[in-house]
Protein backbone atom coordinates (compact mmCIF):
# COMPACT_ATOMS: atom_id res chain seq x y z
CA UNK A 1 0.00 0.00 0.00
CA UNK A 2 1.68 3.15 -0.84
CA UNK A 3 1.16 6.52 1.17
CA UNK A 4 0.05 9.23 0.00
CA UNK A 5 1.90 12.57 -0.99
CA UNK A 6 2.40 15.12 2.43
CA UNK A 7 0.60 18.27 1.08
CA UNK A 8 3.10 21.52 1.65
CA UNK A 9 0.10 24.51 1.02
CA UNK A 10 2.74 26.78 3.61
CA UNK A 11 5.73 26.22 1.68
CA UNK A 12 5.11 28.61 -0.80
CA UNK A 13 6.66 27.63 -4.85
CA UNK A 14 10.17 27.21 -4.04
CA UNK A 15 10.45 25.94 -7.86
CA UNK A 16 9.52 28.86 -9.83
CA UNK A 17 11.99 30.63 -11.34
CA UNK A 18 13.27 34.29 -10.54
CA UNK A 19 11.47 36.89 -12.55
CA UNK A 20 9.08 34.50 -14.49
CA UNK A 21 6.52 36.78 -13.43
CA UNK A 22 3.95 33.74 -12.62
CA UNK A 23 2.43 34.48 -9.18
CA UNK A 24 3.35 31.77 -7.10
CA UNK A 25 -0.41 30.25 -5.91
CA UNK A 26 0.07 31.32 -2.24
CA UNK A 27 0.27 35.24 -3.34
CA UNK A 28 -2.86 34.81 -4.88
CA UNK A 29 -5.19 33.43 -2.82
CA UNK A 30 -3.95 35.16 0.45
CA UNK A 31 -3.07 34.30 3.57
CA UNK A 32 -6.68 33.91 4.64
CA UNK A 33 -7.12 31.23 1.90
CA UNK A 34 -3.97 29.36 2.06
CA UNK A 35 -4.42 29.03 5.79
CA UNK A 36 -8.13 27.53 5.06
CA UNK A 37 -6.54 24.91 2.71
CA UNK A 38 -3.91 24.36 5.49
CA UNK A 39 -6.16 23.46 7.47
CA UNK A 40 -8.40 21.38 5.00
CA UNK A 41 -5.24 19.58 4.29
CA UNK A 42 -4.59 18.44 7.78
CA UNK A 43 -8.20 17.45 8.23
CA UNK A 44 -7.68 15.33 5.22
CA UNK A 45 -4.58 13.58 6.68
CA UNK A 46 -6.41 13.31 10.17
CA UNK A 47 -9.28 11.30 8.10
CA UNK A 48 -6.64 9.25 6.06
CA UNK A 49 -5.00 8.47 9.79
CA UNK A 50 -8.40 7.51 11.69
CA UNK A 51 -9.30 5.13 8.36
CA UNK A 52 -5.62 3.31 8.25
CA UNK A 53 -6.41 2.68 12.21
CA UNK A 54 -9.64 1.11 11.98
CA UNK A 55 -8.70 -0.87 8.90
CA UNK A 56 -5.93 -2.43 11.41
CA UNK A 57 -7.86 -2.38 14.48
CA UNK A 58 -11.04 -4.46 12.05
CA UNK A 59 -8.17 -6.84 10.67
CA UNK A 60 -9.08 -6.23 7.01
CA UNK A 61 -6.79 -7.77 5.28
CA UNK A 62 -3.99 -5.37 2.98
CA UNK A 63 -4.22 -3.28 6.33
CA UNK A 64 -0.89 -2.57 7.47
CA UNK A 65 -0.01 -1.06 11.56
CA UNK A 66 3.17 0.77 10.12
CA UNK A 67 0.85 2.71 7.82
CA UNK A 68 -1.35 3.17 9.98
CA UNK A 69 1.17 4.71 12.20
CA UNK A 70 3.17 6.81 9.80
CA UNK A 71 -0.10 8.06 8.57
CA UNK A 72 -0.93 9.23 12.39
CA UNK A 73 2.04 10.91 12.77
CA UNK A 74 1.64 12.95 9.24
CA UNK A 75 -1.32 13.98 10.88
CA UNK A 76 -0.06 15.16 14.08
CA UNK A 77 2.47 16.95 12.32
CA UNK A 78 0.50 19.04 10.46
CA UNK A 79 -2.00 19.66 13.38
CA UNK A 80 1.67 20.80 15.35
CA UNK A 81 2.51 23.05 12.66
CA UNK A 82 -0.95 24.51 12.52
CA UNK A 83 -1.05 24.99 16.28
CA UNK A 84 2.30 26.60 15.67
CA UNK A 85 0.94 28.89 13.28
CA UNK A 86 -1.90 29.73 15.35
CA UNK A 87 -0.03 30.35 18.34
CA UNK A 88 2.34 32.96 16.32
CA UNK A 89 -0.32 35.07 14.91
CA UNK A 90 -2.13 35.22 18.26
CA UNK A 91 1.35 36.29 19.85
CA UNK A 92 1.72 39.17 16.78
CA UNK A 93 -2.18 40.57 17.46
CA UNK A 94 -1.04 40.82 21.35
CA UNK A 95 2.08 42.43 20.78
CA UNK A 96 0.03 44.96 17.74
CA UNK A 97 -2.54 45.46 20.77
CA UNK A 98 -0.17 46.54 23.14
CA UNK A 99 1.17 49.13 21.61
CA UNK A 100 1.13 52.49 22.40
CA UNK A 101 -0.13 54.97 19.66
Amino acid sequence: MALPAIPLPLAGNAGAEAGSGAASSAEQQGFGATLQQALADVSQSQAAASTAENAVAAGEPGASTSTALVLSDRAEIGWNAVVAVRNEVVSAYQTMMNMQI
